[in-house]
């Protein structure tokens, strides 16, 4: 009886640690893949600056907004959006993050004008902003403290791999598809993202009263 015993225990055992252990790779997936989006955002549009001066009948100083109005919407966004995610549950911000950069990327795939593109790339900025501050935050509420290390690495590579990336498959993807699919490419990424998120990161916990605190503006 006790050996039958022990055999069920077992039985029961590894089941358990394999979903345990499958967790935290299908959420850093999912980590890794926003991250990626967000890089590969900020490199691949330098690339179709000419092909869009062309495209609008605009001046290069016009079309650079492309890249600046995505730029600066990170730059001065990140740091809102950590707060946010501390404030309201990081699970849930970067799943509106996810959101937001997907539903840029298809309006800005579609825009009919500069003004509209470039309006769309700066909500675009916004998401990328979200994602690129909340991946790395999540990495201690996703993996256990002994694998922080190696997975923060591996988020760092996947921003190197999107900051190399972007500017070859740009190319590729102009020349071959034309400038629209360079942003209609996110779709299917950021859907595949938002389902791993949705799926394998851990539910937020309550915030406390000092995480409810206003901004310091």
């Amino acid at each position: 009886m006790t050996q039958v015993a022990l055999d069920q225990t077992a039985a029961v055992a590894v089941p358990a640690e394999a979903e345990r252990s499958a967790a935290p790779r299908g959420a850093l997936a999912a980590l890794s893949l926003s991250m990626l989006l967000a890089s590969l955002g900020a490199g691949a549009a330098n690339v179709a600056l000419p092909t869009l001066v062309t495209a609008f009948g605009a001046s290069f100083a016009a079309v650079q907004w492309v890249v600046l109005g995505y730029l600066l919407a990170v730059t001065t966004l990140i740091v809102i959006a950590g707060r946010l995610g501390d404030a309201i549950g990081r699970r849930r911000v970067l799943l509106g993050g996810l959101a937001l950069f997907t539903v840029a990327s298809a309006l800005a795939g579609v825009a009919p004008s500069l003004g509209l593109l470039i309006a769309a790339r700066v909500v675009q900025g916004t998401g990328a902003a979200v994602l690129m501050a909340l991946t790395l935050a999540a990495v201690a509420d996703t993996v256990p403290k002994e694998r922080i290390g190696s997975a923060m690495g591996l988020l760092g590579t996947m921003s190197a791999v999107g900051t190399a990336l972007g500017p070859s498959l740009g190319g590729i993807l102009i020349t071959s598809f034309g400038w629209r699919v360079l942003f209609l490419v996110n779709l299917p990424l950021g859907l595949v993202a938002m389902l791993l998120a949705a799926r394998h990161l851990p539910a937020d916990r309550s915030a406390s009263k000092a995480d409810r605190a206003a901004f310091d503006i």
